[in-house]
């Protein structure tokens, strides 16, 4: 434990800042597994209703750069074109 006022500050400060980057990057994941889950079952009309959502859940993830944001992009790239495959 840090003696030092700021110190102990910045152990509070970085424990609250690790335990929101879970949950954000916990949300990111869930979205990723519900959208897997909807392709998988190839219920086109649930996909493109959830797919803006999805897409705005991953830039808020992005935003924050807990994941960073070309790695978001491919993945949006991949997830589109599957969906695109669905629907045809």
């Amino acid at each position: 434990m840090p003696n030092i006022k700021s110190a102990i500050r910045k152990v509070k400060r970085a424990k609250k800042q690790s335990e929101v980057n879970k949950f954000r990057k916990n949300r990111y994941k869930q979205a990723l597994k519900k959208m897997q889950k909807l392709i998988e079952k190839k219920d086109a009309k649930e996909v493109k209703k959830y797919f803006p959502t999805f897409q705005s859940e991953l830039m808020k993830v992005a935003k924050t750069g807990i994941i960073k944001k070309k790695n978001l992009s491919r993945k949006i790239s991949k997830i589109s074109k599957k969906i695109k495959n669905i629907t045809k």
